[in-house]
């Protein structure tokens, strides 16, 4: 019953709808202090008014000017004004806070410029933290208009930017145009010492993209290209304008996701909004690129049209993030974008959804200590995106596009469900694509496809796919086939189906049979050995995706129990001479899973390192160590990929090779090429590490205000063999001067997933986990911390440990789900080993001879 109770909970938003706000702030960074007051003009369906507060102090509270009763909690995070009146009110509020660095609310970002340190002040208000700012209805069907006037503490040279441009500055207080109607978390303001650089697109909406004067100016130019083009692109292809006169992307220096879409003021991370045009990877590009074209996907898609609850945020992420690859695909066509959808949304949304106990797309949640969970990348990013895709598919952009531009002039500036999106899909293509889509969005997991040949019939079934314990409740899925073969239905929703007689299929289609040809559908296939011994006889004839999908259907095969590695082991070399970053990324994906068959140091791991050296060399030799004037995308993305094995392999020539490198670029590490340095650093540290160098590199991470430069040099300072610099580079988890708790699981992880500092870094998460806690335990990265933990350790030792110190935990709001699925994460890979390392090493030993 309480569970019941519970999804029925009454929200604010039933007893007062508010129409608009006048928020004032007066904002002091040097006391780190605010005070303002709020008016919220609205409709009050009850004789008590409820609006969101937390960690404010409510001075005063008016209802139509006269003062009335009031109280105020915050573990309610609700004020309950008694006003005995019902209809069109207006309410005031007076009130004080304080800004924090929890990198929540209001806060301050910190920097230095030429040693000089200063802040700038910003926003982050999603999921619920709005009302640490001001008290309002902090919920997503609580739309309303705001009219921002805002004071701080202003130096000259300084500016503040919003969702709205500016109207007037009067004594020293910055009034911004009302705007559109809007929910809460969408608010933002960002105040401080910023540069800018500014735009038009064809349709005059002004785009900019800000940062601190830390950055080199030209850092700016290659997000303000991606931003403008994205916004003409969407406003094509959604057909729908986009509504504000600006769009500005703001680059923070502390921020604690990647993005935050805010109406018009979009903030980023650093490192996915600024890059030096002149020394950045592809693969960075790609990644920036694609991160700013999710959020101004957002801008409709989540800000003109929002989820009406949090329960339907999949609405809002699932498509921003199918879309960021459909518009970088039509901006740079040549980078070929929709592969690394292949190698990093489809192998995590696989990975998770196939632990049992995994949420579904669609989940229901209303206390907002639990919403952060909800923001399970691998699922409602992730999968819901590979969810989308096979919708896109279904459609076509034309039925899709008509869909969307009726969705959004239907819901503009309002709220809607899953279910008004399948409607009008539904009303432009003719499908019920309703009935198709809810098998993937309200349940859990995903099938696995059994292709084999029965009494010579070719016979497909379909059962939920397990890693590990799983509990078959009959699940069923309608399921896009995409086969290769005429006569295979387009959507299975049977359990069984028996397609027709084998040998006349394979006659009259001439290839091998395959299904999910594209890997866009949401399921992997167990071919029988006849199926799978005529494709592999015909591999020379698969394209990147299809020889990338093998490997990852054998990899979740084999860790669900249905193959074992032993049978990979010897199929790997078939790929290894392939051109294709893709499948290099799926083949050394398997390779980074059998580490875990064998202890570091032994003759098994001595094996597993010949193993990387044989598949790589013909790679590197035939690739080399630089990048080459005019060489394809695929050998300058596939370059450091085969040269990080080579490096595992513990390959001399590789060795000497990156150390010759490092030594020519010692003294400028900022002009090595980006695509190759952060193995250089790698090798530097492993093979010639001193404390000198650590003391370097760590100086200049904390110096640098280049991203991806710091990125390299936080992989290499912690994959260092000494115990000693190991020890150093804990003790600065904590000092935020040195690593910014933004960046803190990165280290962390760094410092976990090498065998010589493991047990150090886990002896610091659990002896200041209240630390931890405390610093970034309000951010929905938090639970991520247990993820990175549980995805390393695969030994019973560590099993038994994970278990001790995190099940008293299991009660926490926000980490339930989570502890509980990454124990049976652990377990999994702890039984695998146990029971399959003997095969996977004697596999491993005939390979390399």
């Amino acid at each position: 019953m309480a569970q019941e109770t519970r999804a029925q909970a009454k929200r604010l938003y039933d007893t007062f709808h508010p129409d608009h706000y006048d928020v004032y702030l007066d904002i002091s960074r040097k006391d780190k202090k605010f005070s303002g007051k709020v008016t919220v003009a609205g409709e009050e369906l009850e004789d008590t008014i409820k609006l969101n507060q937390k960690f404010l102090d409510i001075k005063s509270v008016k209802v139509n000017d006269a003062a009335v009763e009031f109280d105020f909690n915050n573990e309610d995070e609700v004020i309950n004004i008694i006003s005995n009146q019902t209809g069109k009110v207006k309410v005031e509020v007076e009130f004080a806070g304080k800004l924090t660095d929890s990198m929540m609310g209001i806060y301050p970002s910190y920097y230095q410029v030429n040693g000089e340190k200063k802040e700038l002040v910003g926003t982050q208000f999603e999921t619920t933290f709005a009302r640490q700012a001001f008290p309002c209805v902090d919920e997503p069907a609580a739309k309303a208009t705001f009219s921002l006037a805002i004071k701080f503490d202003e130096q000259p040279g300084e500016s503040i930017i919003s969702n709205q441009p500016e109207e007037k500055e009067e004594d020293g207080v910055h009034y911004f145009k009302e705007t559109l109607r809007m929910s809460t978390y969408l608010v933002a303001f960002v105040f401080g010492d910023m540069q800018r650089k500014l735009t038009k697109t064809k349709s005059g909406v002004e785009i900019g993209v800000f940062a601190t004067k830390a950055h080199k100016p030209k850092e700016l130019d290659f997000a303000l290209d991606i931003a403008k083009r994205s916004i003409e692109f969407y406003e094509d292809f959604y057909e729908t304008p986009y509504p504000l006169e600006h769009s500005y992307q703001v680059a923070l220096p502390d921020f604690s996701a990647g993005a935050m879409e805010n109406w018009g003021c979009v903030t980023y991370r650093e490192a996915y909004l600024l890059l030096d045009p002149d020394n950045t990877s592809l693969e960075m590009k790609q990644l920036v690129a694609t991160v700013i074209a999710h959020e101004l996907a957002h801008q409709w898609f989540g800000d003109l049209v929002t989820m009406e609850w949090w329960d339907n945020l999949w609405l809002n992420e699932s498509f921003a993030n199918m879309m960021e690859y459909v518009a970088v695909d039509a901006l740079e066509p040549d980078w070929h974008i929709w592969e690394m959808f292949q190698t990093s949304e489809v192998p995590q949304a696989l990975q998770r959804d196939a632990t049992d106990g995994v949420q579904s797309v669609h989940v229901m949640v209303n206390d907002p200590r639990e919403i952060d969970a909800l923001f399970d990348g691998a699922i409602v990013y992730a999968k819901g995106s590979r969810m989308l895709v096979m919708v896109r598919a279904l459609l076509g952009d034309k039925a899709l596009r008509e869909g969307l531009k009726n969705y959004f002039a239907a819901h503009k500036y309002a709220n809607a469900t899953g279910n008004d999106l399948w409607s009008a899909l539904g009303d432009a293509s003719g499908l019920d694509i309703g009935s198709i889509m809810n098998s993937w969005l309200e349940q859990p997991g995903y099938p696995l496809v059994t292709a084999e040949v029965k009494d010579g019939k070719l016979v497909l079934s379909q059962k939920q796919f397990f890693i590990g314990e799983g509990k078959e409740v009959g699940r069923k899925w309608q399921i896009p086939l995409n086969s290769n073969y005429e006569g295979v239905p387009q959507i299975m929703k049977d359990t069984t189906i028996t397609i027709g007689d084998y040998d006349d299929l394979r006659a009259n289609n001439g290839l091998p049979f395959r299904l999910n040809v594209g890997n866009n559908s949401d399921f992997i296939i167990k071919y029988d050995k006849k199926l799978l011994d005529d494709i592999l006889a015909n591999i020379d004839e698969l394209g990147a995706v299809d020889k990338l999908q093998l490997l990852q259907d054998f990899r979740l095969l084999a860790e669900g129990g249905h193959m074992s590695y032993a049978e990979i082991v010897p199929l790997l070399p078939k790929f290894a001479d392939s051109t294709s970053p893709i499948v290099a990324n799926a083949l050394y994906r398997i390779m980074a899973s059998l580490r875990n068959f064998v202890e570091p140091e032994s003759a098994e791991d001595a094996q597993l390192r010949k193993l990387y050296n044989l598949l790589s060399e013909k790679q590197v030799a035939r690739l080399g160590y630089l990048p080459r004037e005019g060489e394809s995308n695929d050998d300058n993305l596939l370059r450091p990929i085969v040269l990080s094995a080579s490096l595992y392999g513990e390959n001399k020539t590789t060795i000497n090779k990156l150390h010759e490198l490092y030594q020519e670029y010692s003294d400028n590490l900022e002009n090595m090429s980006a695509d190759i340095r952060g193995i250089v650093l790698d090798n530097e540290v492993r093979n010639f590490g001193s404390m000198t160098l650590h003391d370097k590199l760590l100086k200049l991470y904390v110096a640098t205000a280049d991203a991806s430069l710091k990125q390299d040099l936080c992989g290499a300072i912690t994959y260092t063999k000494q115990p000693d610099l190991i020890d150093a580079i804990v003790d600065d988890f904590e000092d935020s001067q040195v690593i910014k708790p933004q960046d803190l699981r990165a280290w962390y992880r760094g410092v976990l997933a090498n065998n010589y500092g493991q047990t150090q870094a886990w002896d610091w998460i659990r002896t200041d986990w209240n630390w931890l806690e405390a610093t970034v335990g309000g951010d929905m990265e938090f639970a991520t911390f247990v993820t990175v933990t549980a995805n390393i350790f695969h030994t019973r030792e560590r099993l038994e440990q994970f278990k001790d110190f995190f099940e008293p935990k299991v009660n926490t709001p926000g980490l339930t789900r989570e502890i509980k699925m990454d124990i049976r994460v652990i377990e999994t890979k702890v039984n695998l080993v146990e029971k399959e390392a003997a095969s996977v090493n004697e596999a491993i030993a005939r390979v390399v001879g």
